[in-house]
């Protein structure tokens, strides 16, 4: 029996007028919504670890992660500008999931912000790879830039690991729940 994690999650094709460009907002509108978060979970690990003694290597570290997000998020907002598509309507609650989760996660301490870091990324960085296949042809210029923010959020999720991320407490748990989370952000922030 073929192994179909690896496989990339594909939509068919929209029939009709117009079905690229709805597409094509969707996805700018999820990606969109998941740099935003990105940010505001950085930026609240960022808050919790800067109020405690001996924590400058982590505080420097989430400083860099955020501004790299950051970068990111600048990029959607031109985006949605220049191609005139609606943010989420759900941004309001996302930016209150995403600052609780990253104090959240920091309050149970490095390994545990870790943790949050690596199970984001690994459902990001496979989200991206599924849209550089779905886009790659339509709009490589776009695909080109997925794939360098995929490469970032790589990087963030292997210096999760090797910080310690699978030794959190409640490791398995706390990962599951959260990937569980980013993936139902992601389908209600592609639609609404």
């Amino acid at each position: 029996m073929p192994d179909t994690a690896a496989a990339p999650h594909i939509p068919l094709p929209r029939p009709g007028r117009g079905a690229d460009k709805a597409r094509m907002d969707e996805i700018l509108r999820v990606d969109h919504a998941g740099e935003y978060a990105a940010v505001l979970i950085y930026r609240a690990q960022k808050a919790v670890f800067e109020g405690r003694k001996s924590h400058g290597d982590m505080v420097r570290d989430l400083s860099e992660m955020q501004d790299q997000e950051a970068v990111h998020l600048d990029r959607f907002n031109r985006l949605l500008n220049e191609r005139r598509v609606r943010p989420t309507v759900m941004t309001p609650l996302w930016r209150i999931a995403a600052s609780a989760l990253g104090a959240g996660t920091a309050l149970m301490g490095e390994k545990a912000a870790h943790a949050c870091t690596e199970a984001v990324e690994s459902v990001i960085e496979k989200h991206y790879a599924d849209q550089i296949a779905e886009i790659g042809e339509r709009d490589p210029a776009l695909a080109a830039e997925l794939t360098q923010f995929r490469e970032e959020e790589l990087a963030h999720h292997d210096h999760a690991i090797e910080h310690g991320s699978r030794e959190a407490p409640a490791y398995r748990l706390l990962s599951s729940v959260i990937k569980v989370g980013c993936k139902a952000a992601i389908k209600i922030s592609e639609k609404i």
